[in-house]
């Protein structure tokens, strides 16, 4: 199935306002994480994004940037916009929505993310990595209960939650943001309106559960640090000292 990635970036983050651009040895956020996604060979890579200041960067550094509305309630929706601008006859069949703070996703990750939809059953792929116990009430780590059995890699999502959940004892998993859809999964989950949970949550990943779709999880062991906080940027910029 042919294959196109998308990396939904913004500049209005509540959190870590104009991260997208924020330096990373030398070269803005955004672009480390479209590097990454080259590497990956999967197909063509672009930017979505609501932001002049972004497209410009990503263009200058030899990347695919398409301008969206800024109105969009979720990095899905934007990405929708997007892919309809770019595949008007609808070529590609895989569509990779990469989030863009994660700047050091390993290009196998994505490769493993693609690789879920073979499977007639999964509607989305995903990924998700063991949660370390000091990080289980950190909202902004979001956990996963899964469908896994003992020893199994692959299961399917049940709930994510910026909560600690399940209850009592026993492993929890981290949700890593990159997903994977079907071409018609894609186009039924944004003509969906926003959900209760997905509000409420503040994760778009809900509204696919409440509509009944099935998102499936592979896990990977190495955690990702996703750049939510200045404190998190901190951390990333070490890594390439």
């Amino acid at each position: 199935m042919k294959t196109v990635i998308f990396i939904p970036s913004r500049l209005a983050s509540t959190r870590l306002p104009n991260k997208p651009l924020e330096d990373i040895a030398g070269l803005p956020m955004i672009v480390r994480v479209l590097e990454c996604a080259k590497k990956a060979n999967l197909g063509e890579v672009f930017v979505a994004t609501p932001d002049k200041e972004i497209d410009l960067v990503v263009k200058k550094a030899g990347g695919n940037s398409v301008l969206t509305q800024y109105d969009h309630v979720s990095g899905t929706d934007r990405i929708m916009e997007g892919l309809k601008k770019i595949d008007p006859d609808r070529e590609f069949e895989k569509v990779i929505n990469l989030q863009g703070d994660i700047p050091l996703i390993p290009p196998d990750y994505i490769k493993i993310t693609a690789n879920l939809l073979d499977d007639k059953k999964v509607d989305i792929g995903t990924l998700i990595t063991p949660l370390d116990n000091d990080r289980i009430a950190n909202p902004n780590k979001v956990k996963v209960v899964t469908g896994h059995n003992k020893n199994d890699i692959i299961g399917r999502a049940i709930y994510f939650s910026r909560s600690p959940v399940p209850a009592n004892e026993g492993d929890y998993y981290e949700h890593i943001g990159i997903y994977a859809y079907k071409r018609d999964v894609i186009e039924r989950f944004c003509k969906k309106p926003q959900t209760i949970l997905e509000k409420r949550e503040k994760l778009e990943q809900l509204r696919a559960l409440e509509i009944g779709m099935n998102i499936y999880a592979s896990i990977v062991n190495e955690a990702l640090v996703g750049v939510d906080t200045y404190e998190d940027l901190e951390i990333i910029r070490r890594k390439f000292i």
